[in-house]
Order: structure tokens, then C-alpha cells, then sequence
């Protein structure tokens, strides 16, 4: 299964930008320059930070009393609305021994965080004698229904997998009808996800070899591994960026403030759908018997609702107001500084959260926080400002980025 995966060697510069800690790092960076009042777009308020660890208890008492958090991954979403679908997928899986099912789910699990940046405001998905969805949810929804339909497996006896033969051959008219898109129900970056999805066709000979890739007859593999191979199977499949020596390094961005123009020094890497991947490998894994440690290696997501949390509460200020009235691309350095902002406030937040807890980061893991959490809180602070909830900065999604 795994001969046709072939993975590029990279120079050390190209290893360290993939990495948890470069996220990191750069991202601290940003942050100790926004400290000393040395950025361009934002001001840091820390002040403010007890006001979103507020916030942030308050959902995550609300959703979990108990403080069974799970881990933040694209698994929560498959059963929104209450409806167990991700129980109907298992009784349907049932009868394939435990490595098949793991592969089948980590099939659907890349073919949904492919296809989850942001679906815009006005797209919904209605499920067939159901309730309708939006945004993550609604995406994600549409993405299971779309699985157990067959819609990315070439093989209509194995109808719940994702191939390369069906990836490759996917058309925008199937993504479309299968994600209900018409012109009254536009999705945005409908052709940046199709590219995603035909570029994995070429890159793997189905989803679930990464389960072959990561398991290996061994019981525990690393998260930084995780993501160290999400990144380096699916590097080619991003749509071209930043190169340094040669390879395209996908959601890795240039801050000015950081080095000089076209320099390595200046890049700030995020890998937000890669790491959101990552996370949601945890759980096929692990049900496989395969357990992912050192969670907290990986980041906080910078996407737009914990990005709008700090953002909306004041931890974030705009230096110009204009900020919060322009539409801007993933790569233009307000966008970038926002996020890397984001990914270390972030770890703030975690620290104060488990303070106030009294619990280690071992029984309340960054993962945990982002679940229990401050993606909930952005979103409903958003929709407390604003109608439909939308965040305070606007991006043009091209479909692969948030």
C-alpha cells in the first residue's frame, strides 16, 4: 500500500519550518515585538486576557461540567445537532477488522479537513429529513454525508473510503452537488478545495495509508510526528506559496518585522489545516491502539474565531480602524500578524485556564483548552457584536487556508 508514497528530501531550513516548534517560536516572536509596542497593525493588551479566560471557563463549564473535555479535532463536528451519525458510521464499519476501519476513518477524517476552510456566510447544508447547517458544522456534515454515500471511493462494493482514482476523477459539479452549492447557496472556495482534493489523489493511493504510516507496529507515535508527516505527504498539494529551496512550504507566511524580504528569518509558519488534521488523527489512532503522545508540542489554530476572540475582548487592538472594514488575503501582514498573535496568545490563555483549574498541562492539554474553549467563546462572542456571527477581520478564503 505505502510503495506509491514517495516523499521529498528537504533541506534543514525547509525540516524547522515544518515543525511544531518553528510555529511556535515565530509566533512568540510576533508576540514579544506586539509586548514592546513594535507592531505595525496590532496593540497587545495582556490586561485584558483574564477577561477572555472568563469567557473561555464559562463555555467550557457550560459544555463540559464535568471537564471531560475532548480533544479539539474535526471528530466533534460529525455529530452536530445532536444526530448520531458517527454511530451510524460505525455500525457500518463494523464487520472490517480494526486496521480497515482506522484506515476508513482517517480517510474521512483528511478528506473533511481538506474540505473545511471557511464555507462564507451564507452557505448551508441541509441534511436530508434533518436540520440544516452552517460554516464548520454544516461542512462537515455535508462531507460524512457525501462519504457514506460512496461520493470518494471508486469502488461501489467499498463504498466507505476515500481513492485516488475517485479523487482524482471528482469534479467541481460532484463537490458542488454533493455540498448542495447553487447560486441562492454559494460556497466559497469551492475550486481551492477541488484542487486540494485532486492533489491528494496524486500524493497518496488513498487517505488511510497515513494510518499504515504512522501505526507501523508500534503502540505510541509523537504529535509532532503526526504532523511532521501530514506535512511532508501532503506538502504538494498546496497551492503555490512560499518556496524556500525549492519546495513549497504552503501556510508559511512573511512578517516584516521579522527579517528581511525573502528571507527565511521572515517567514512565520501556521499549518492550520495540517495541524487541524493532526489533531483529528489522534482519535483513529487511538482506537486502533496506537496512542498519540505529547500533544502539547502542536499549536493553538490560527483561525478566525480564536484569532476574533482576542480580537473582540481587547486583547487585540487595531492600530487603524480600517482593519476591521477591508477584506484581506491569508498572506497580506495584518492577516499574518493576526494570526501569529493568535497562535501565542493562545498559549497564554491555556496557562491561565489550567491556573485557574488547578490542573496540569498533562490533565488539561492545549487541545483541551481549544475544545473546551476558545473556539466556542469566538464564536460566541462573534455572534453577541455582530449579525451572523461573522468575524471582526475579514479574509478572502480561497478554500485552503482557514
Amino acid at each position: 500500500m505505502l510503495d506509491a508514497i514517495r516523499v521529498q528530501e528537504v533541506s534543514p531550513t525547509v525540516a524547522w519550518l515544518r515543525s511544531p516548534a518553528a510555529i511556535r517560536e515565530r509566533c512568540h516572536q510576533v508576540l514579544d515585538l506586539g509586548l514592546a509596542g513594535r507592531l505595525e497593525y496590532f496593540k497587545v493588551e495582556p490586561s485584558r486576557l483574564p477577561t477572555v479566560v472568563d469567557r473561555v471557563l464559562a463555555v467550557t463549564h457550560e459544555a463540559y461540567p464535568r471537564l471531560d473535555i475532548p480533544v479539539h479535532s474535526r471528530w466533534r463536528h460529525f455529530d452536530a445537532g445532536g444526530v448520531p451519525r458517527l454511530a451510524q458510521l460505525e455500525a457500518r464499519l463494523a464487520s472490517l477488522p480494526p486496521e480497515e476501519r482506522a484506515r476508513a476513518k482517517v480517510d474521512l477524517g483528511v478528506v473533511s479537513v481538506l474540505l473545511d476552510a471557511g464555507s462564507g456566510p451564507t452557505w448551508r447544508y441541509q441534511e436530508p429529513g434533518g436540520a440544516s447547517y452552517v460554516r464548520s458544522e454544516g461542512l462537515a456534515v455535508a462531507s460524512l454525508r457525501m462519504f457514506m454515500a460512496g461520493g470518494f471511493s471508486s469502488d461501489p462494493d467499498r463504498p466507505l473510503r476515500a481513492d485516488a482514482e475517485a479523487l482524482s476523477r471528482m469534479t467541481r459539479e460532484q463537490l458542488e452537488r454533493g455540498f448542495q452549492v447553487s447560486e441562492s447557496n454559494p460556497l466559497l472556495g469551492v475550486e481551492g478545495r477541488l484542487h486540494l482534493l485532486q492533489g491528494l489523489s496524486r500524493v497518496l493511493p488513498r487517505p488511510g495509508s497515513m494510518f499504515d504510516m504512522l501505526a507501523a507496529h508500534r503502540r505510541s507515535v509523537r504529535a509532532a510526528e503526526v504532523l511532521g508527516t501530514v506535512l511532508e505527504v501532503l506538502g504538494p498539494i498546496w497551492p503555490g506559496r512560499t518556496t524556500v529551496d525549492g519546495v513549497n512550504l504552503g501556510d508559511v507566511w512573511p512578517h516584516p518585522a521579522l527579517g528581511p524580504p525573502g528571507s527565511a528569518d521572515a517567514l512565520v509558519p501556521f499549518h492550520k489545516l495540517s495541524q487541524w488534521l493532526a489533531y483529528s488523527l489522534v482519535e483513529p489512532l487511538a482506537e486502533a491502539g496506537v496512542t498519540v503522545t505529547e500533544l502539547d508540542a502542536l499549536t493553538g489554530l490560527p483561525e478566525y474565531r480564536n484569532g476574533g476572540l482576542f480580537v473582540d475582548l481587547g486583547v487585540l487592538v487595531p492600530q487603524d480602524p480600517r482593519l476591521t472594514m477591508e477584506v484581506y488575503a491569508p498572506g497580506d501582514a495584518p492577516i499574518v500578524e493576526w494570526r501569529a498573535l493568535t497562535v501565542a496568545l493562545l498559549d497564554r490563555v491555556a496557562a491561565l485556564v489550567r491556573g485557574r483549574l488547578e490542573l496540569s498541562p498533562e490533565e488539561l492539554p492545549l487541545a483541551k483548552v481549544l475544545q473546551g474553549g476558545t473556539w466556542t467563546a469566538g464564536r460566541r462572542v462573534a455572534a453577541e457584536l455582530r449579525p451572523g456571527g461573522v468575524p471582526p477581520i475579514r479574509i478572502r478564503s480561497d478554500g485552503t487556508v482557514f
